[in-house]
């Protein structure tokens, strides 16, 4: 009992924090556009709450005029499907959504709040999807409003928007987008010139269902060579029973110049691998860099700590203290055996794309957490 209570008290804390931190009004945001609007998205996601402010322009649909203000999460992982996760996650959206309303004085209009994709196919999975209606009629209580739509955003839908709230324009057509979430992975690209088709690409696994499966495998063993042992089985079977049958029914491979990845992992690695970096959203990775990370990670675990990675770099024009709070808070929100998982499934798939005949180039998306919510949030909205 004494731990469900401190859980929920360090969620609230978190969302105290991001009030206090995040200013006191609207005025305090850098805004791009002389006509514009704030929105909020919320999402209800595997691993816990995501709050995004994005700044979207009058022309927005025809010209671009979209801007993500600020994001932050806080850490509930709601898939466990219990009782104190569903506290803790219930306590961080109606949080959030009170400093969307009360710290930045957006309308409720304004504000969107939706489940994701991978809370949906866990809750399918374990058959738990009463506990994700529970959820959306607890919030809509917790607030007071009875008619708050909390959609429930399916794969192909989520995978569509990321694609457009991530990828650039230039390489809309060339590029195949994969998100590796907490619950599930999901992807896809454009195969026919235009934003309407969308030809999907889904795996049923994510980094803390990867983790919880070779947890679940490893039984009362909990040294770390064995979870490893276990993790390379439960990755085996997820590449035989689903990625390669998955890659090749899309079709990507010969429609793809570049393999993009979003998702908490992607920016993990990218921040680890390349703490210099620091400025840069997407960062370029090969498939054998990632193999020998991935081995550094379960041999040198402490190398990619913020003290390690920050005194190694030798440019005295980076900001080290930056640089070693985003390092801090990658390793706050994965441990060595979430990051193995990650890391272990990202390379599955990247392995699908590594040929010796045809080089794909591969990306790293950092701030791949709000392109999903932000084109849902642009294309609700009416911004005549």
């Amino acid at each position: 009992m004494r731990i469900n209570t401190m859980k929920r008290i360090s969620v609230l804390l978190c969302v105290f924090f991001l009030w206090v931190h995040q200013g006191s009004a609207q005025s305090n945001l850098k805004l791009k556009y002389r006509n514009s609007n704030v929105f909020a998205g919320i999402e209800v996601g595997s691993k816990g709450v995501k709050f995004s402010l994005i700044e979207i322009g009058k022309n927005a649909k025809t010209s671009g005029a979209f801007n993500p203000l600020k994001d932050s999460t806080v850490n509930t992982d709601f898939i466990s499907f219990t009782q104190p996760t569903f506290d803790a996650t219930l306590d961080a959206i109606t949080g959030l959504y009170q400093t969307a309303r009360n710290v930045y004085d957006i309308p409720s209009k304004r504000v969107f709040t939706v489940i994701s994709s991978g809370v949906k196919v866990q809750a399918e999975k374990e058959n738990k999807n009463d506990w994700v209606s529970s959820f959306i009629d607890s919030f809509r209580i917790r607030i007071d409003d009875s008619r708050r739509d909390v959609p429930v955003i399916d794969v192909t839908g989520e995978a569509r928007l990321s694609h457009l709230g991530i990828v650039p324009d230039s390489r809309r057509f060339t590029t195949f987008l994969i998100d590796i979430g907490s619950g599930n992975t999901k992807g896809g690209y454009f195969p026919y010139g235009n934003t309407d088709d969308f030809k999907l690409y889904e795996l049923t696994w994510g980094t803390k269902s990867t983790a919880n499966a070779a947890e679940k495998a490893s039984g009362d063993d909990n040294s770390l060579d064995n979870f490893r042992k276990q993790l390379n089985r439960v990755l085996a079977g997820v590449e035989n029973n689903e990625i390669i049958y998955s890659i090749n029914a899309s079709g990507a491979y010969p429609l793809s110049d570049n393999v993009a990845f979003s998702g908490g992992i992607s920016w993990a690695l990218a921040t680890l691998m390349h703490p210099e970096k620091i400025d840069e959203t997407v960062v370029s990775v090969t498939f054998d860099e990632v193999v020998k990370f991935s081995d550094r990670l379960y041999r040198q675990y402490k190398t990619v700590s913020d003290s390690a990675l920050v005194s190694n770099i030798k440019d005295p024009l980076l900001d080290k203290a930056v640089i070693a709070k985003n390092v801090k808070t990658v390793n706050k929100v994965f441990d060595q055996r979430s990051m193995l998982a990650g890391t272990g499934l990202l390379l599955k798939i990247m392995r699908q794309f590594s040929s010796i005949y045809e080089s794909k180039q591969f990306f790293l998306v950092k701030n791949g957490q709000v392109g999903w919510i932000s084109a849902y949030v642009d294309e609700t909205i009416n911004t005549d």
